[in-house]
Parts: C-alpha cells; sequence; structure tokens
C-alpha cells in the first residue's frame, strides 16, 4: 500500500555504475535537502526525513550487491526499513504524499569495503544533523518521539560504521 518502491536485494544490482561518478546532486534531497533549507514545515520534514532513510536503503543495498554478504551494512540495510515503516504511518496521519523513491540516482558504488564503511559513517552524520535540526523546531509529540528514537539509531549505526571504518 505505502511501500511500493522499497528497495530490496530483488532490485538491479548497482555494477554500472562508476566509483567516483555522481550520478545526480542529492543537495535538494533527504538529510542535504533538510540542512540546506532554510526555514522547514511538517510536511518538509517528513518528506526529508523518508528521503533519507530511502537513501540510506538505497546505499546499503548498493553496498551488500557490490561486496556480498557484510554483517553491518545487512543488519543496518534492515534497520532502514523498520525507519521508513515508522514514518509512513506519520506522512499518513499528516496527509503527506509519500515521495517516490528515486534514491538509486543517487546512490555511487564505492571503490572499496573502507570506502563504503566511510561512506556509512558520512550518510548517518548527515541523517543525526538533520534530525537534530527537525528536533531544535516546534513538532507534534508523536513525530517528535519517531524522530529521537530515527536519531538515535543512527547515532547506533554511526558507532557500527566507525567501528567497521577502523576495522578495514
Amino acid at each position: 500500500m505505502y511501500a511500493k518502491n522499497f528497495h530490496s536485494y530483488s532490485h538491479p544490482p548497482y555494477h554500472h555504475l562508476q566509483p567516483s561518478s555522481e550520478r545526480q546532486n542529492a543537495n535538494g534531497y533527504g538529510a542535504k535537502g533538510a540542512l540546506n533549507a532554510p526555514t522547514l514545515t511538517l510536511p518538509q520534514m517528513l518528506t526529508f526525513a523518508l528521503q533519507d532513510e530511502f537513501l540510506a536503503q538505497a546505499r546499503y543495498n548498493n553496498i551488500l550487491l557490490n561486496f556480498g554478504y557484510i554483517r553491518t551494512f545487512a543488519r543496518i540495510q534492515e534497520a532502514e526499513l523498520r525507519h521508513i515503516s515508522a514514518l509512513l504511518p506519520l506522512l499518513e496521519r499528516y496527509q503527506v504524499p509519500v515521495p517516490e523513491d528515486i534514491s538509486r540516482m543517487f546512490v555511487t558504488a564505492p571503490e572499496s569495503i573502507k570506502k563504503a564503511f566511510a561512506f556509512g559513517v558520512q550518510g548517518e552524520i548527515e541523517n543525526i544533523s538533520m534530525y537534530n535540526k527537525f528536533l531544535s523546531l516546534n513538532l507534534p509529540t508523536d513525530v517528535r518521539t519517531v524522530f529521537t528514537q530515527l536519531r538515535n539509531a543512527s547515532m547506533n549505526h554511526l558507532d557500527a560504521f566507525e567501528r567497521g571504518q577502523a576495522r578495514n
């Protein structure tokens, strides 16, 4: 019903992406869009949050497709699906249209597993910054609760990616 564009392992692989290619500028999408916005409405926050969770899902799915099973990425990729599922009822409640999932347009293939962990670190830092920006604003209680939970989960993801980066 909501999730017609979720990424899964059945999507086409990203092997055709060049390691350093910038497929599309993401400055108006997801966390970058939120962080670049001078003002934010509740519908914009919910849209940017969902876009960023779509983007994380696509990023980690890409890494799994390119490098095979890596436990950290597999577990966090599954968590991103839960993040998306936490946001969808809020979009419905506040009558915000679910945006099309175009996140694959912004995904690039990392050159190495170490670089993949660096992508994860950067993505989670941006995600945490986005949620911190949202949480500094006046929000309905249910939205504040979900944004807080997602920010806290991203802090755990950041720790996991930093540990992986140090190992590789």
